[in-house]
């Protein structure tokens, strides 16, 4: 193993700053990540497990510039899985794994890299 990360966040501060900052989705979150919590009933509570791992991420490989959109959430009806792009794929010494949840509230991801 070469990292580990882990991150939380209310849903409800992540609802609020998109609502305050329209472009904010989108400078945060790729078209896929975008399209896969627009299918949901409540779009934020996925959009902020995404930013968790991506976070989560960030810190299991330790990377001193979080690109938001070099860090993606992939994978429909299963398990989520971490695709990188750019510089941040470059970084990594290994393949990322990645475990996400969520409450009403409240969502988390864990980032292994291994």
């Amino acid at each position: 193993m070469h990292g580990i990360g882990i991150d939380l966040l209310e849903i409800e501060r992540l609802e609020r700053a998109i609502a305050r900052r329209p472009g904010l989705a989108e400078r945060l979150f790729t078209s896929g990540e975008r399209a896969y919590a627009q299918r949901r009933p409540r779009p934020a509570m996925h959009l902020a497990a995404r930013f968790c791992a991506k976070e989560a991420v960030a810190k299991a490989l330790a990377l001193d510039v979080l690109r938001w959109q070099e860090i993606e959430v992939v994978g429909e009806g299963g398990a989520p899985s971490i695709r990188l792009h750019g510089a941040t794929a470059a970084a990594a010494p290994g393949r990322v794994h990645v475990s996400l949840t969520h409450t009403d509230r409240t969502a988390g991801a864990v980032a292994v890299v291994g």
